[in-house]
């Protein structure tokens, strides 16, 4: 049972044994945990002592994460396998390079794509996204796939491709202020200058409403039944809870309205009857059938 342990095994010009096999899997097990502790040591003690942005610091980690792996990948291969060249290793990265293009597509697809976004930094960790129908938070970026944790406390995992291939809306990417458009309808007897006036004075007292660039009202156009307006305001603070921040604005905007007696009107149609006299207007004559 000891020869079984120690014994050679060669394959071509690489030998090795169960305990260097083993010795190996354990190394690349510590390795993992090393990377998983200088991960966390980076982004929570190093780059906030510089004051780095968390997603671009995330980014940084992550990158300094794989390039250690990938370091002690090729420092563990030689302890584990004897004889191993980089003509050897260069056959057997083309042969996994082989079966990655047949079975691993998807999963190598997703890592590139990973990279690619770790480098370019379209989307960072904190960011704000709306992508396929999901809006929410990105709370990490890993080798596979991105999560993002939406309003309703749901987290989305969606393939790091989908960032690559798909449209995505970062509403915090350059700049964190974002500018929010509130409907207003208002009645046809209203003075359009007074309502005007009314909800920019309104929103413009909300604390985190932005004074620069200054709310506005817009004049929209004459609706069906209403003067129809649009309120802008800029926010950075609520950026991340839009629906919230939509229905305190529309509680400002429907107080100031009231207090102001200016009427918000009811949707109205107009129905008119045209009386008929007798049957015989809309029967054909002779066949007793109602003329379609």
């Amino acid at each position: 049972m000891e020869g079984f342990w120690t014994g050679a095994i060669e394959v071509g010009s690489v030998s090795f044994t169960p305990v260097s096999v083993i010795f190996g899997t354990v190394l690349l097990i510590v390795a993992l945990i090393l990377q998983r502790v200088l991960y966390g040591i980076l982004t929570r003690r190093f780059f906030p002592r510089f004051k780095i942005h968390p997603g671009l610091g995330n980014a940084y980690a992550t990158l300094i994460g794989y390039t250690f792996l990938t370091l002690c990948f090729f420092l563990i291969l030689p302890v584990t396998f004897n004889g191993l060249n980089w003509a050897t290793l260069s056959v057997i990265l083309g042969a996994i390079s082989f079966g990655v293009g047949f079975g691993l597509r998807n999963i190598a697809d997703n890592f590139v794509s990973g990279l690619i976004i770790l480098l370019e930094r379209p989307v960072r960790v904190g960011d704000r996204v709306t992508i396929d129908d999901v809006s929410g938070v990105v709370t990490s970026i890993r080798a596979r796939s991105a999560t993002i944790r939406t309003n309703d406390n749901i987290e989305v995992i969606v393939p790091n491709s989908r960032f690559i291939s798909a449209s995505v809306i970062n509403w915090s990417h350059s700049d964190n202020r974002v500018r929010f458009r509130v409907p207003v309808g208002v009645h046809y007897n209203s003075d359009v200058f007074h309502v005007k006036e009314v909800l920019e004075k309104a929103v413009t007292d909300h604390p985190h409403v932005l004074s620069d660039p200054a709310p506005s009202a817009k004049f929209v156009e004459f609706g069906d039944s209403s003067l129809n307006f649009e309120v802008w305001v800029w926010t950075v603070e609520w950026t991340l809870r839009p629906s919230a921040f939509k229905s305190e604005i529309n509680y400002i905007v429907w107080k100031a309205l009231k207090d102001a007696n200016i009427e918000i009107p009811y949707p109205q149609r107009d129905i008119y009857i045209k009386e008929i006299k007798s049957g015989s207007d809309i029967l054909s004559p002779g066949d007793g059938k109602i003329d379609l």
